[in-house]
């Protein structure tokens, strides 16, 4: 099978920076995140083991996903998923690559209030937690917290996923350092909140994602690869001509 590391290598078709340098809010501690997607030549899906649907690696910090997967989660209103599609720190990208974004209206829907506000939700327990058996919170992730509702309220309000803080970057960063008292941030939140339940009452967004136009972009890209060959990659050169595995 091919090794994980080559699929990033050879087939990866977007990569981009995330985390705080993406948002803006990075320091001289940022650690640089790196996120992809890569396509994995389609007659490796004509094995019984399938190529994989995400790979760690092989630098640091790096985490990359297969097409399929990475749209799949997508369509679902992936909160970190949709925000790769919005990174402004793009590093590598081929025409997939290029057509991949400009379906990043495709994936949005209503579903994101949902989505975004469960994730969310579920990060303000973990704080609430931190703080009544620590006296604080973990305060990079209280500052991503509030990021990331902004970013929903934002979202929902106008139709378009914007992921960089903006003026908002020197308050978001007071929160990191912890000079922004706990109750301060949890009144900042639960306003955050109340603010995007009325933006979702009337949000442009539509009720759910366009994925026909996202299935037709995957089978395209799919095709493609079946006819283009391989030579580089030895498990592609084990299927014999017509398509039927070797032995």
């Amino acid at each position: 099978m091919t090794p994980p590391e080559q699929l990033v290598r050879d087939h990866t078709v977007y990569s981009c920076v995330m985390g705080s340098r993406a948002f803006g809010l990075a320091t001289s501690a940022s650690d640089t995140d790196r996120r992809g997607v890569f396509v994995a030549p389609t007659p490796l899906f004509w094995r019984f083991e399938k190529p994989p649907t995400h790979v760690e690696g092989p630098a640091e910090e790096q985490f990359s996903w297969e097409l399929e997967r990475f749209c799949a989660l997508a369509l679902r209103a992936n909160p970190g998923i949709l925000e790769c599609l919005h990174s402004p720190l793009v590093e590598r990208i081929d025409d997939t690559g290029r057509e991949l974004l400009s379906l990043r209206e495709a994936f949005l829907s209503r579903r994101t209030h949902t989505t975004f506000t469960a994730y969310a939700l579920a990060q303000r327990k973990r704080l609430a937690a931190d703080v009544r058996r620590h006296g604080a919170p973990r305060w990079k992730h209280a500052m991503h917290l509030v990021r990331l509702l902004t970013s929903c309220r934002d979202l929902l309000r106008t139709g378009v996923l914007t992921i960089e803080v903006g003026p908002e970057r020197d308050r978001l960063l007071a929160v990191r350092r912890g000079e922004v008292p706990w109750p301060e941030i949890e009144a900042w939140m639960t306003r955050l909140d109340e603010e995007t339940a009325r933006a979702a009452s009337r949000t442009p967004l539509p009720e759910t994602p366009d994925e026909a136009r996202v299935a037709d972009f995957l089978f395209r890209v799919r095709r493609t690869s079946a006819l283009r060959p391989h030579p580089h990659d030895e498990t592609v050169r084990r299927v014999a001509p017509g398509g039927v595995p070797g032995r």
